[in-house]
């Protein structure tokens, strides 16, 4: 379907939904397909169609900066040893479903429990699977854990890349187990990676939702329109105000406005808005709307060690699927319930701009970058400015727990094993950066050199009953009416995986409890 632009847009709509990206295409199109009911979609961005550098898997890593990216970055910390950390965001209908890495995971079942044991009731993992088994048209078919038939297409590569056989292999001499499926049973294992592709190319959550089925006369989709402030009166959001060209307008909504701007930008227009901590609100200059400590609070992401680096025994060919093809998980002590260490590899170089200065990166390079699922540090989003485009503070405060560090040294030490096995033999040739086998102070230096980001960002305005949470089970905006929030913001522990398919697990209920069970 292309997207429907008006010449002139409606002065009102019955459901606005801000935000043109993972979440808000689904909940978008669930709510224009079940009635007549008007719906605006307002997205920042511009639209994904036509664009091949999107339509391309093994271009992502060429999309973190430039006109598709926000140009967000975590915020230097003595725990990274004062280094800000880039944070792609998709600035494209389609969010970063358009721009990233096309892994789809849905972490553990435990994960869900936790949501639920948090405060999220509602929430389980036998609650939240339906609803993951209806997003998926997976290639094998439907099993009691998989879907077929939905709108997102899953496949695994059709021609993995020799990279990728050797992580799998090279994991199984190492004792993790090879599993077909780190969506089935179990997530621990070493597998071939569930992408969101098609036939080779990208298939994004716009695509899925968006430009697929039947036209929608009742859904408009507004492209490079920023929205700046939510609208109230007598305690109910009535609208959004918003850029159209270089004016600004009011757009109405008559039943309800969904947020779906992603961890950091649905926080940003909240407080813009009035609604957050009444004292930071007070400070900005700006009127408290609605007091809610949470907003903003509860930061969290998956530290990425970016990278370890390997020169190649022979040339690697060109990139193949998304420059990956296989994902490692295990865990970093035995006794845990669930893996909290992950690895992925890059069929190139893979290094925080640090290390690439110090190192000859040149040549037939590739890279293990490894992870933590588990992450319990926490942070922040604070406004600085109190404008729409002013400066924020985002700060993930990764490595602040002890525990992070030292599942972190555990996963560098693994990719170091990792290429040592004979599944590597034909490929390792040497260590590259870092240049030796490390040391156990050594590492942690390493890692506070070179920690990144999986590109996670969830929990800034976290679901939940208590007087902390931002939203309640059914995602309404505590203490608003007529306001609702559907995107990775409202997760209030981070699951074990990545967050594209929690995210748009979390649209599809927001459809049902708008629009009822479907």
């Amino acid at each position: 379907m292309t997207a429907l632009r008006l010449p002139v847009l409606l002065p009102s709509y019955d459901y606005i939904v801000v935000g043109g990206g993972t979440a808000g295409s689904a909940v978008a199109r669930r709510l224009a397909e079940r009635s007549d009911a008007t719906v605006l979609v307002i997205e920042a961005g511009p639209s994904d169609e036509g664009l091949d550098e999107i339509a391309d898997p093994a271009r992502w890593a060429t999309l973190g900066s430039g006109g598709l990216d926000w140009g967000y970055e975590y915020a230097a910390t003595s725990l990274v040893n004062g280094r800000t950390t880039d944070l792609p965001r998709g600035r494209v209908l389609g969010g970063s479903s358009s721009v990233g890495a096309l892994h789809w995971y849905r972490g553990h079942a435990s994960d869900y429990d936790a949501w639920a044991a948090a405060g999220a009731t509602g929430w389980s993992f036998t609650e939240c699977l339906p609803f993951f088994k209806r997003i998926e048209d997976w290639e094998d078919g439907e099993t009691a854990l998989r879907g077929a038939g939905g709108p997102m297409r899953i496949e695994r590569s059709r021609d993995p890349h020799p990279l990728a056989w050797a992580m799998i292999e090279g994991a199984a001499e190492l004792g993790v187990p090879i599993i077909d499926d780190p969506n089935g049973a179990s997530n621990e294992g070493a597998a071939l990676v569930n992408l969101t592709q098609s036939g080779g190319r990208r298939w994004s959550a716009a695509i899925a939702y968006l430009h697929s089925g039947r036209p929608l006369a009742n859904l408009t989709i507004l492209t490079g329109s920023l929205a700046t402030r939510l609208a109230f009166a007598h305690g109910r959001c009535t609208g959004v105000e918003h850029l159209v060209g270089d004016r600004m307008r009011e757009t109405a909504a008559r039943v309800e406005v969904i947020l779906a701007l992603g961890a950091i930008d649905t926080p940003r227009l909240l407080l813009l808005s009035g609604i957050g901590n009444a004292a930071a609100l007070g400070g900005l200059g700006i009127e408290t709307v609605a007091d809610l400590r949470g907003v903003g609070a509860n930061l969290q992401d998956h530290p990425m060690i970016r990278g370890v680096n390997f020169r190649a025994r022979a040339p690697l060919g060109p990139i193949r699927d998304n420059g990956c093809g296989a994902v490692i998980n295990w865990k970093s002590q035995p006794g845990l319930a669930r893996p909290d260490l992950t690895a992925i590899c890059f069929q190139r170089a893979s290094a925080v701009p640090e290390l690439a200065a110090d190192h000859d990166l040149s040549g037939d390079v590739f890279a293990i970058t490894p992870g933590l699922m588990e992450s319990r540090s926490r942070g922040h989003l604070l406004l600085l400015e109190a404008s729409p485009r002013g400066r924020m503070e985002i700060q993930p405060n990764f490595l602040s727990h002890p525990d992070d560090l030292a599942a972190l040294v555990t996963a560098v030490d693994f990719a170091m094993d990792l290429v040592a096995t004979s599944a590597f033999a034909k490929l390792f040739a040497s260590y590259l950066a870092p240049a030796r086998r490390l040391n156990r102070v050594e590492t942690i230096d390493f890692i506070r050199s070179t920690c990144s980001t999986y590109f996670h960002t969830c929990g800034t305005c976290r679901m939940g009953t208590d007087d902390e949470a931002v939203v309640d089970p059914e995602l309404k905006v505590r203490g608003i009416e007529g306001l609702r929030i559907a995107d990775a913001s409202v997760i209030p522990v981070i699951p074990t995986c990545g967050t594209m398919a929690p995210t748009l697990m979390i649209a599809e209920r927001a459809a049902d409890f708008i629009t009822g069970p479907h």
